[in-house]
């Protein structure tokens, strides 16, 4: 199973990086082909030949697998009905809370286009604003919608997180911010029964959590970490856990399902001698986990990481004619038949590979030292955990997240066996719901369990150094990190010092391409206007050191500069951060002045009386809708005039309706994205 799970994600990643290698046609004939060669080898009892056909066969299968479920190649999506002018839609997914909306995932099932009303498939992102709608919606919620869904747009910021290709891999291609006069609800009538039933269960165990759990910040860590319901979470909380290595906690996950399978087989190993007993206790198994999917609302996270630990229940009976590699081999193959880009899930990818490098590498760890203390052997147990799944997601780690935690063999320590009792303190509150004192005083002590996650947790997370962040590399660097600790790991196993003069080789191939980087990326000097709608946001950038211009309201607001301004700082080495106290600008009377890179930069954020007709600029960028129109630009056709993203929507239109008239150079941060200008090295 290990090497068909292998070639079936190899045939996943080809249809999802390169769909058009070969024509759906030709892959489909040549299926039946390959597998015709396999049953010849195998009756001619060509081991080798059978089995790369064999192989091939997996590979081709799911390459097709992936065409057939991209729904954006489906010709009844609605994107290719025509003009829509009105759709209805039904709700399949609960409501999420954002900080100015309700967000839901919807099915859209029929289109009024040029031709009437036609059914369709393809499913949208909508999004009901807070102060139109006190009230989210709910699993199965029918609307007649006036409009048309938009289609994600590409990054607008040099580095930025790409949404549009994040939304693709859940088959999601279009998004709709909804007005109340849009709106028509036609009914409730939920597409899958079982579904909306562990919907309701989840927010009837999410309510009780709340009703039983003290203090804003207590509830939301028993919602995440009980039922997976992270809405709650604060970004103080979010970078606190994340800085100490902790987060893993507050996403339902292996951890989790991990824990309480653990649990049922300590109460059950008194009956593990009788009779039968191994698949009793696989049946109460899978019925207690299916059971804790069910109150979680059957997330995508727990689905996985419970039909992980449903292949090691059924395995377990088996004894010695199974072994763990495959079984999470046949469980990651059965979860990708069902729904290929899960390949692409940061989740997916985080859960198999630590689960991997706890089976691997924490019997190595724990060998290393056999304390005779029964407590230290615990605790090094935990830590020989802990290390395990670090040096496994190392390196996606780094990829996704940018930084490392160095005391999370310290947070992990204290933070998972805290986890244990609050995960069990949870499950306990909404079983004794019935019994409402019990409830209470369960509830009572799981707040005071919490309280003392979350004081560890901070704590940790202020001593000096706990984090190494800005850690910036590209995916094909982090492949060859893996590489480099799989090689030594094979020399570890095999005492062979080709693996090592492998892994050196690796090792400068990965310093080389950091060199490149430095030299590409770092040693240049940088203008960056970026997009961040209502604001503007301006970045010179040079050796390491960004001077960032911008207002007030977007300087405090860290969310949106970490989502649209730091990966391309990250890209840029920047390390230190100057915010308007700029050295090479002169200001007066609405005119900001920037003297950088033999360049001269003009911003106006006020309308100038006169135009300074002395100031050759080289970019012009226009702020806060100063200029009635472009005649006030006393500027020749040469300039290159910027509109930053402070400038409403249907300013920035006129602007480029005339420039377009009058032949000027003009760039709408709002329509075409960052704007950037690359200089080579020179002091300042």
């Amino acid at each position: 199973m290990v090497r068909v799970a292998g070639w079936f994600i190899g045939g996943t990643l080809l249809g999802i990086y390169l769909p058009d290698v070969m024509p759906e046609a030709y892959a489909l004939s040549l299926l039946p082909v390959l597998a015709f060669f396999f049953l010849l080898a195998r009756y001619a009892k060509w081991k080798v030949a059978a089995g790369m056909a064999g192989l091939s066969v997996v590979l081709m299968a799911a390459y097709l697998r992936v065409l057939a479920v991209t729904e954006s190649r489906q010709a009844d999506h609605f994107m290719y009905a025509g003009p829509v002018t009105a759709y209805e839609a039904v709700i399949t997914r609960f409501a999420e809370e954002r900080a100015q909306s309700w967000r839901c995932e919807a099915k859209v099932t029929r289109v009024q286009a040029d031709a009437g009303w036609k059914s369709v498939r393809g499913k949208v992102l909508l999004y009901f604003p807070k102060r139109e709608f006190s009230t989210p919606f709910s699993y199965g919620d029918q609307f007649l919608i006036r409009g048309a869904p938009q289609a994600f747009g590409p990054p607008a910021n040099p580095g930025e997180f790409d949404y549009r290709k994040f939304r693709s891999y859940r088959k999601i291609y279009h998004q709709h911010f909804i007005s109340s006069h849009q709106l028509h609800q036609l009914g409730n009538a939920p597409p899958n029964f079982f579904l909306a039933a562990a919907f309701r269960a989840r927010a009837w165990a999410s309510q009780t959590l709340d009703m039983h759990v003290t203090g804003d910040r207590e509830r939301a860590i028993a919602s995440a970490l009980v039922l997976g319901v992270t809405d709650g979470l604060d970004n103080e909380l979010l970078n606190a856990y994340s800085a100490t290595g902790a987060m893993h906690v507050l996403a339902v996950s292996g951890l989790h399902v991990g824990i309480l399978y653990g649990l049922l087989l300590l109460f059950m190993r008194p009956v593990k001698d009788k009779p039968q007993a191994k698949w009793w206790v696989a049946a109460v198994s899978l019925l207690v986990l299916w059971a804790y999917a069910f109150i979680t609302g059957l997330s995508p996270s727990v689905l996985r990481a419970v039909t992980m630990f449903t292949f090691v229940a059924l395995a377990r009976p088996w004894q010695q004619r199974t072994n763990i590699y495959n079984t999470l081999a046949a469980a990651a193959f059965c979860l990708l038949v069902f729904d290929p880009y899960l390949a692409m899930s940061v989740g997916f990818q985080l859960s198999f590979i630590a689960v991997l490098g706890i089976v691997y590498l924490q019997p190595i760890f724990l060998r290393l030292w056999s304390p005779a203390n029964r407590l230290v052997h615990e605790v090094w147990k935990i830590t020989c955990v802990s290390l395990a799944a670090q040096v496994a997601t190392f390196t996606l780690g780094l990829l996704y997240f940018h930084q490392f935690p160095n005391y999370f063999l310290f947070s992990n320590l204290l933070v998972i066996p805290l986890s244990f009792v609050i995960l069990i303190g949870g499950l306990a509150v909404v079983a004794a719901s019935p019994l409402g004192w019990a409830a209470s005083a369960t509830g009572f002590l799981l707040t005071w369990a919490i309280k003392a996650m979350n004081a560890v947790v901070f704590a940790v997370e202020g001593l000096p150094f706990s984090l190494l962040n800005d850690i910036y590399i590209t995916t094909f660097q982090c492949w060859l990190l893996m590489a480099i600790i799989f090689l030594l790991l094979c020399l570890w196993e095999f005492k062979q010092l080709s693996f090592l003069y492998a892994a050196i080789g690796l090792a400068l191939l990965f310093s080389g391409l950091q060199w490149q980087r430095f030299f590409q990326d770092i040693y240049h000097q940088k203008l960056t206007v970026y997009q961040v709608r209502g604001h503007t946001a301006i970045d010179f950038v040079q050796n390491g050191k960004a001077w960032f211009v911008t207002d007030s309201a977007l300087l405090h607001d860290q969310g949106r500069v970490r989502f649209h301004i730091r990966p391309n700082r990250l890209r840029a080495g920047v390390t230190h951060v100057q915010t308007n106290d700029i050295p090479f600008c002169r200001e007066a009377g609405g005119v900001q002045v920037f003297k950088w890179a033999n360049k001269t930069i003009v911003r106006c954020t006020q309308s100038p009386g006169r135009w300074p007709a002395r100031i050759a600029a080289d970019v012009l960028i226009i702020s806060n809708n100063v200029f009635p129109d472009l005649h006030r630009c006393a500027v020749s056709a040469a300039t290159t005039i910027v509109i930053d993203s402070s400038n409403t929507p249907w300013k920035s239109k006129f602007f480029l309706e005339q420039a377009a008239a009058h032949g000027l150079t003009v760039h709408s941060v709002l329509a075409e994205g960052a704007f950037e200008i690359h200089e080579s090295n020179f002091d300042i």
